[in-house]
């Protein structure tokens, strides 16, 4: 009995040997360490090193990142010949882009020709424990230093301590950053936030090319690194928003990344920043535009974004399956929604046909399609979108085997008041559509196809412009519909619009 007894006391503690070695870190930060494979134990070298440091808030700010870690990637790629030989490249070797460029020209004719290979590199994989550690020591210290040292601690590791922006390849940054706009935190100290934000613009015009309209990137990287910024000299709005976030982030300043998904009445996205005061109150800054400091959007936005590290409750993604979701930031946990901080907003309740689809997306026209850009969970037979932007007409869709597909009428969320575009096929109208400018104006002898919206896109018919023509009438037009008129040289820009009973005209 008494060996029986020793045996089954042994027992005891050697699993509580291995349960004490398997709970050595957090819940949280063990599960992440459970996926980093080989590349766990370059993780636990810097969770290690702060646990023997014994430094509180360092401890708090490596198991923050490493919990969180699991959602973040880099989009990258490399070269490769013809036959699917890597080629070893940085274009860091090169004194500037230019030469770089002429470098990769003279490798083509070396191996008569290179081709892109699109890498994903995902963090807990790839990351080092000496990365992690330079990091955490540099955004710590920086922080205790900085006029920010009294913000909330989850804010500081939202918007300072974070060592990306986006799906950027991760690079050593820190350090030059901060030695190249320390100027930023003297002015800070005996300047208001706002004069800082703008000299923070006035360095980047004085050096930085904005490449919007006049240059595409022709290769497969849709987010340039922070050395790559310092080295380009030039970029997008997306880049140049991520540039501005490790410029303040350098310093110890909390700032965050904010997209426009989609703009909802034009073609195209948008991307600038927040930066935050001492009391955490947000600071729009956008260093493209003539009025850096709390410049107003263009026009009406599909939704405003801010990006954070962690995951966020409340996403879709936080409920859904990635694959479940249709491609864009909603597949994303990691951001809130501000929209209302941007843009007149409301809520917009819509009926829905018979389904049983439970997920109903909001979507947005533009590039001639249908875009998710929010969602709502069906309540019955209706939907309640939440912080929409007025200004907009919002169709309810669900997904399903990857498409879109409508289960309720669009409804143009005004800024008096919304209307609900069902078509009334009893009462028709003949419209008369005349150019506008910035909107419409009619070409000799192109073709012109009117549409209207019930469930699809429905032909009224073509109708060909003169070489006089300023109008084109078209007949038997239900009344209470959204209408798409398209030319026969669509680039797919066309905007819809509504036509009221007294032939005023609404784009959208």
């Amino acid at each position: 009995m008494k060996n029986i007894y020793l045996f089954i006391v042994s027992l005891f503690f050697f699993y509580t040997g291995c349960d004490t070695q398997q709970t050595k870190y957090p819940f949280s930060v063990e599960t992440v360490l459970a996926k980093a494979g080989n590349n766990r134990k370059e993780l636990e070298k810097a969770l290690d090193y702060f646990y023997k440091q014994g430094d509180s808030i360092k401890i708090k700010a490596i198991e923050f990142l490493v919990a969180h870690m699991d959602i973040h990637y880099s989009e990258t790629y490399y070269w490769k010949t013809c036959d699917g030989k890597r080629v070893d490249f940085s274009e860091f070797d090169y004194a500037n882009l230019e030469t770089a460029v002429k470098a990769i020209d003279s490798m083509r004719k070396k191996y008569g020709s290179l081709d892109f290979q699109d890498t994903i590199i995902y963090d807990v994989n790839g990351l080092t424990g000496k990365y992690l550690i330079n990091n955490v020591n540099h955004a710590v210290d920086t922080w205790r230093l900085s006029e920010y040292k009294d913000i909330p601690f989850n804010d500081f590791c939202e918007y300072i301590l974070p060592y990306r922006v986006t799906v950027e390849p991760v690079t050593e940054w820190r350090k030059e950053y901060c030695k190249r706009y320390h100027w930023l935190t003297d002015s800070l100290q005996n300047k208001p936030l706002e004069n800082v934000l703008d000299y923070a613009a006035i360095d980047y015009k004085d050096w930085f090319t904005f490449t919007y309209g006049s240059e595409t990137r022709n290769e497969p990287l849709s987010r340039l690194s922070a050395q790559q910024l310092l080295f380009r000299k030039k970029g997008g709005c997306e880049d140049i928003a991520a540039f501005e976030t490790f410029i303040f982030r350098s310093q110890g300043i909390p700032a965050a990344y904010i997209s426009v998904p989609l703009w909802a009445t034009s073609a195209g996205a948008h991307f600038s920043n927040t930066v935050f005061d001492t009391k955490m109150k947000p600071v729009k800054l956008d260093v493209t535009t003539h009025a850096v400091v709390d410049h107003p959007l263009d026009r009406e936005p599909s939704k405003v974004i801010r990006y954070t590290y962690s995951s966020q409750p409340g996403t879709l993604a936080s409920k859904e399956k990635e694959e479940c979701i249709p491609t864009g930031f909603l597949q994303k946990t990691n951001y809130i929604d501000p929209t209302h901080e941007y843009w007149e907003t409301s809520d917009v309740t819509i009926p829905l046909f018979n389904d049983t689809t439970h997920i109903i997306y909001a979507c947005m026209f533009s590039m001639g399609r249908w875009n998710a850009e929010w969602w709502g969970e069906r309540m019955e037979n209706s939907v309640t979108f939440h912080n929409m932007p007025r200004g907009v007409v919002i169709l309810p869709m669900i997904y399903k085997e990857h498409q879109l597909i409508p289960i309720g009428y669009p409804i143009v969320n005004g800024y008096n008041h919304q209307l609900y575009l069902v078509p009334d096929l009893l009462h028709t109208m003949t419209v008369e559509i005349e150019e506008q400018d910035r909107y419409l104006r009619f070409r000799p002898d192109k073709k012109y196809e009117l549409f209207y919206w019930d469930n699809a896109w429905i032909s009224l018919g073509t109708q060909v412009a003169t070489m006089d023509a300023d109008c084109l009438q078209f007949n038997q037009v239900p009344q209470n519909v959204l209408m798409l008129l398209v030319p026969e040289y669509s680039e797919r820009k066309e905007r819809p619009f509504i036509i009221m009973p007294d032939g005023t005209r609404y784009w959208w």
